[in-house]
């Protein structure tokens, strides 16, 4: 089983802190990158010659990481919402701004961890230490225990930061720090965590930053082999790439490719691997010929679209579409074939999306709830010729991209999730016609998500079904898809999100 060490060294080696000065990554005063705006030192510019009163000097990057993680835990933010816009109105870019990037997601994701060495190092639990100083802590320790950055830069950074957000806090910090600094990862998870042997579930949940009903849910899904739940959990730590899906019939990939320097996907023949920068910038974005779609994204929505089919093929649903990925894909190859996409969405601004995501492509959107299918005339009954249902879920599969996901979903979210997955499918399967193909999907891989659901909903539906065996709708020689019918996709075995596939046949 891989350790803790391996997952740090591996980090280390392909982004944290690298090429940051032995300062640990302050900007150049001169060009006033180094501190946020209002941070200097003090200086004789007061009118009556009396100095200003001294304010530290935090650096910038370190600060909005701070402000993105604040965020995240004090207004209930999402990182990949509130980051762009604090380091657009920081004026960062650059190495800067992936060293402000870096510290946000990595101490995001390891926050489990790290609130149970800061507990220890302050001999107090964490949730008794003053918001802001915690915050502070934790950006510290991240780098202390996950980063290049030396140890007496990361105390005095953190020290410099604890001191502009709790002032009184700041001898309390750096003795914390210094304490976390004693020790290494691999030597605080030796003290901290309970021993694999009597507590797996326990020590992979601390050693490997997730909560314990998380990993006892993966572990199930991975037929209780501990092994391979470890290498998921420390895949779900890694930094994940951008994937970009080249629109058939507007973008080649191979030549999308060539144009943002980035590689052919290894499965999806839409997918392309970016190396870096902001994908938004992209001309092939705003002149819609690819989007940003996790390959394991395209993988589904185009095993829905490949499925042999017998009769009509003209009539195809997304009934549950926002924010409108999975439909551009789709719709891009209706447009080759002749067909039209109806997506559905129930949440206006969302369906708004769903709108500018398909400009000029075949697809009617619907802003309505996909429940009402026989209900509503634009959603009759045995209609359809393919319909797709990318239900709501925990998102435990994507936990790599929104790392906060881990620490807010709770067991009981389940129940009230999984109620709502049975009626979009139930109502797929009265949507779509008798021969037609309905595609069930989920971005989680707990199987009260995937396997329950779809058992449970093809048998309270009264609508006959069988199973098609979905591996063959996926890239021949794809390693790790199981013995079927339905598919489960995996970031350690794939490199894509959890994603869960199951195709029905109406019949």
């Amino acid at each position: 089983m891989t350790g803790p060490s391996q997952d740090r060294d591996e980090r280390r080696s392909a982004g944290g802190g690298r090429g940051y000065s032995s300062s640990g990554g302050r900007g150049d005063a001169a060009s006033g990158r180094g501190r946020p705006s209002g941070g200097a030192r003090g200086g004789p510019d007061r009118r009556d010659g009396a100095r200003r009163p001294v304010r530290p000097a935090v650096d910038l990057p370190r600060h909005v990481a701070y402000e993105a993680i604040a965020a995240v835990h004090r207004d209930d933010a999402y990182a990949n919402l509130v980051l762009p816009t604090i380091l657009r109105d920081a004026g960062l870019y650059g190495r800067d701004a992936a060293f402000a990037t870096e510290l946000t997601y990595g101490t995001l994701r390891h926050l489990g961890t790290l609130d149970a060495i800061l507990s220890d190092a302050a001999g107090r639990d964490v949730q008794r230490i003053d918001p802001p100083v915690r915050d502070a802590l934790r950006i510290g320790a991240y780098q202390l225990l996950h980063t290049r950055v030396p140890a007496h830069a990361a105390v005095s950074s953190t020290v410099d930061l604890v001191k502009s957000v709790g002032p009184g806090a700041t001898g309390f910090a750096n003795a914390v720090m210094r304490e976390v600094a004693g020790r290494d990862s691999d030597a605080w998870v030796a003290k901290l965590a309970p021993p694999m042997e009597t507590d797996p579930v326990g020590h992979l949940a601390l050693a490997y930053s997730h909560p314990q009903w998380i990993v006892r849910a993966f572990a199930e899904a991975l037929d209780g082999d501990l092994g391979e739940t470890a290498r998921l959990l420390i895949e779900d730590n890694e930094r994940p790439p951008v994937h970009l899906c080249a629109r058939p019939g507007l973008a080649d990939p191979v030549e999308l490719a060539d144009e943002v320097g980035g590689a052919p996907g290894a499965f999806s023949p839409y997918a392309v691997y970016l190396a870096g920068g902001a994908p938004g910038d992209l001309p092939a974005l705003a002149q819609g010929r690819a989007h940003v779609q996790d390959e394991g994204s395209q993988l589904v929505a185009n095993a829905l679209a490949v499925a042999p089919l017998d009769g009509p093929d003209g009539r195809w649903l997304d009934l549950c579409a926002g924010p409108g990925g999975k439909s551009g894909l789709l719709g891009a190859m209706a447009a080759q074939r002749g067909a039209r996409l109806t997506a559905v969405e129930v949440s206006e601004h969302r369906a708004r999306l769903v709108a500018q995501a398909t400009r000029d492509l075949p697809v009617t959107v619907l802003n309505v709830d996909g429940r009402t299918v026989g209900a509503d005339p634009e959603l009759p009954e045995e209609h359809f010729d393919r319909v797709l249902v990318d239900a709501p879920c925990t998102g435990l599969g994507s936990l790599r991209r929104r790392p906060e996901s881990r620490w807010r979903r709770q067991p009981s979210d389940l129940p009230p999730l999984t109620r709502l997955q049975r009626e979009l499918l139930g109502a797929a399967l009265r949507a779509v016609r008798p021969g037609g193909l309905v595609a069930y999907v989920t971005c989680s891989p707990h199987t009260v998500e995937t396997h329950v659901t779809v058992t449970e909903s093809a048998r309270r539906s009264g609508v006959p079904v069988d199973f098609v065996d979905a591996r063959p709708l996926l890239p021949a020689g794809m390693p790790g898809l199981g013995d079927g019918p339905t598919v489960q996709l995996w970031p350690h075995r794939h490199g894509t999100d959890a994603m869960f596939l199951a195709v029905l046949r109406r019949t």
